[in-house]
């Protein structure tokens, strides 16, 4: 009887932080959980009766706000799931190191260029170990490391600022620019200058992705207003609209690749803006799995196990 009463009230912690999650859209936090919004609205109600107190406020039925005793509810539901989470996790590796799912949330730029090699010495390892990548803007990936929907994050903007996570910094890379074959930028023997990205209509990142606040400062330091014509989400979008001579295209040099991009052309620009940093995220209170520290320690190799135990310790 005890057992089963302690799971019943961690699906009620599941109920409330989903609600929440879900900007307090019942309905929404009920999809989530593949479950009833009639069953989510009865196990929030038997938590509050025999907590004592509203965790939610209420106009008729619907849900407006987090009370002040919810959110301290709330906050400790969320490490009650993780600890519960952990435990699962500690049982699975003991039982079986070599089997398992990495879930991976990451940008456009990592999984198209940077991580292929990576997880493909990760699948030579780690055969029976199932991928799953998570793609979106950094604070999209971000909110789901810590949600717990993913094992790690990996991404440039956001990561390192992002409450909840420890962060690591995993390498630094810069930008270039990319034309067309008869573009007049190839024709200057000097080195470009931003006055003379700012001559142009530019194609570039939409502002939450890889690096472009630092762009966008670096013209601002330069009193500069660049002709930013289109943004996009990922590279490749970039290249194809550059291709159609919409502009010069500002993008992350990593993705470039000279073969696949013969009709493109890249420019040096790493003295005009500073280098961007890739970084690792974990969840604070996470466990990890020991293949977890395996991928890691491939995309990064000075973030060894080692490295990566002390500062989950750490924290």
């Amino acid at each position: 009887m005890e057992t089963a009463k302690t799971a019943m009230k961690l699906h009620q912690l599941r109920c409330i932080c989903e609600v929440v999650d879900h900007h307090l859209n019942v309905t929404e936090a009920a999809a989530a959980m593949y479950t009833s919004q009639p069953g989510v609205s009865k196990q929030i109600r038997l938590l509050e009766a025999e907590l004592g107190v509203p965790i939610f406020a209420r106009e008729g039925k619907r849900l407006t706000a987090v009370t002040e005793p919810g959110s301290e509810i709330v906050r400790t539901a969320r490490r009650m799931l993780r600890e519960a989470e952990n435990i699962s996790r500690i049982g699975a590796d003991y039982s079986d190191q070599s089997r398992g799912t990495l879930t991976l949330a990451t940008t456009h730029t990592q999984a198209r260029y940077v991580l292929p090699p990576v997880i493909q010495q990760f699948r030579q390892r780690f055969p029976d170990v199932t991928l799953q990548l998570r793609q979106g803007s950094p604070k999209q990936i971000c909110d789901k490391t810590l949600r717990g929907e993913a094992d790690i994050v990996i991404a440039t903007e956001a990561v390192s600022a992002a409450d909840g996570l420890i962060t690591l910094p995993c390498y630094p890379w810069h930008h270039c620019v990319v034309v067309p074959p008869d573009h007049p930028l190839l024709e200057k023997t000097a080195p470009l200058t931003l006055q003379d990205l700012a001559e142009h209509p530019i194609v570039t990142y939409d502002f939450a992705f890889a690096g472009r606040s630092r762009l966008n400062d670096a013209f601002q330091s330069a009193g500069l207003q660049p002709k930013i014509v289109l943004t996009a989400l990922d590279a490749d979008v970039i290249k194809t609209y550059v291709e159609l001579g919409l502009g010069i295209g500002l993008l992350a040099d990593v993705a470039f690749e000279e073969q696949r991009d013969s009709g493109l052309r890249r420019i040096n620009i790493t003295h005009l803006f500073p280098a961007s940093t890739t970084w690792v995220g974990i969840r604070r209170g996470s466990y990890l799995r020991r293949f977890i520290f395996e991928f890691v320690e491939l995309f990064a190799p000075h973030l060894s196990q080692t490295t990566l135990r002390a500062a989950l310790n750490a924290d």
